[in-house]
């Protein structure tokens, strides 16, 4: 197979303003699928780069699972001068997206509005915790907060056991997805118009939005539903079991079929006409005797071999996986994943982003850029600024990175 076509989102330039992870995760996906992204940092640099946990050659790696495929200049945004070397960065942009709490950007002298209404083909994304607008609009948030307020902690977890966060940054990420969303949204609005938009994505409305059905469910019940621990508020063959080894393996059974299926894997072809599970209704109403009956089974045989034999017979059915089999099981697929990033002889490897297009080529990853490590060659061969001027930058703190004589052209 021919890959005879170009990255869909080559010759789009994002100015990434974003720190921590909602706003570069989005920042990062624009990334791998072609886009130009331009990281600018304050000279302390992004705040993630801080965050205490494993590290490769120094740096966290919670920062570098968030910032490949990016170029990185640093800049005070807080002197004239970095606004408007940030400016002309802009100008010659074809999208900005910023997670700033909303109104530092207009304290700054970046109002979007503004901004947009002098370049009006720009595209301008904004990610906050509760919006732009609302009475939450000005309280700091982070991942685990909007899980809170949004429902979604009080779902998680066990019944009878407290809250619990979920153990991914799904706040952020899902924030971060719905940026990508708008944001290309609007680069096909444009392509009719010429017009860009503004697009305000709070991680608040994203948590909301991953509430899915239980909302709905919520509103016609009039109550809230609790913890959903290993089970589906619908259906009752929907749940996880442990085998006899102490594994735990998940069963979807949502059809007669499937029903019918897992009981004659288990041996247990009585349960298809005994009326208390005759139907979906009567076994979700019975789930308590009829999970009982079913543990039972499931304890007499190792996870594992319970996995195979009910995916032989077409039960939908997976093993629990920790992360690190999940990530050894992808790197035996070879389906790609996994991907290294490497520079120099450093190299980590990285959830690939799960975006696939037939004949096309993709992006060779890069490393995430050091703080300000392209500042000097986007200055001087981007906006063609003087190497004096560039020179001047630098000795005043007004922008950071690597020297004029390190420059590679």
């Amino acid at each position: 197979m021919t890959t005879d076509e170009r990255p869909p989102l080559e010759g789009l330039r994002v100015i990434d303003l974003t720190t921590f992870l909602s706003g570069p995760s989005a920042t990062q996906l624009l990334g791998d699928l072609g886009a130009d992204i331009i990281k600018v940092e304050s000279l302390d640099g992004d705040s993630s780069r801080a965050i205490v946990g494993p590290t490769v050659e120094g740096e966290s790696a919670y920062f570098l699972a968030n910032n490949r495929n990016k170029r990185g200049i640093a800049v005070d945004l807080k002197t004239p001068r970095g606004l408007d070397v940030l400016m002309r960065l802009i100008a010659g942009a074809d999208i900005v997206i910023e997670n700033f709490r909303p109104g530092v950007t207009a304290r700054l002298g970046l109002d979007p509005e503004t901004v947009t209404a002098g370049q009006p083909a720009l595209i301008w994304a904004s990610i906050s915790g509760f919006g732009q607008e609302g009475p939450l609009r000005d309280r700091p948030a982070y991942d685990m907060v909007v899980q809170a307020l949004g429902g979604v902690m009080s779902l998680n977890g066990h019944p009878g056991a407290p809250a619990a966060r979920l153990g991914i940054p799904a706040g952020d990420v899902v924030a971060g997805l719905y940026a990508v969303i708008g944001v290309l949204s609007a680069v096909q609005a444009r392509h009719e118009t010429g017009r860009g938009r503004i697009v305000d994505v709070s991680m608040l409305r994203g948590q909301l939005a991953m509430l899915s059905y239980q909302a709905l469910y919520t509103y016609l019940r009039g109550v809230a539903p609790g913890p959903q621990g290993a089970g589906h508020d619908s259906i009752a063959t929907y749940r996880s079991f442990k085998g006899g080894d102490g594994r735990e393996l998940v069963v979807t059974a949502n059809t007669p079929r499937m029903w019918e299926g897992l009981c004659r894997v288990l041996g247990v072809d009585e349960l298809v006409v005994d009326q208390r599970f005759v139907d979906a209704a009567s076994r979700l109403s019975n789930k308590e005797a009829l999970w009982a009956i079913l543990e039972a089974r499931f304890a007499e045989r190792p996870a594992a071999e319970w996995v195979e034999l009910l995916a032989a017979a077409s039960v939908p059915v997976a093993p629990v996986r920790n992360v690190l089999e999940a990530l050894a099981d992808a790197r035996a697929a070879g389906d790609g994943s996994l991907v290294v990033v490497q520079k120099d002889g450093t190299a980590f490897e990285n959830v690939a982003t799960p975006i696939r297009f037939v004949n096309t080529a993709e992006v060779e990853p890069s490393y995430p850029p050091t703080l300000g490590e392209d500042t000097v060659r986007i200055l001087v061969d981007e906006l063609g600024l003087p190497e004096s001027e560039v020179a001047a930058l630098i000795a005043d703190r007004v922008v950071a990175g690597a020297s004029l004589a390190e420059r590679v052209a």
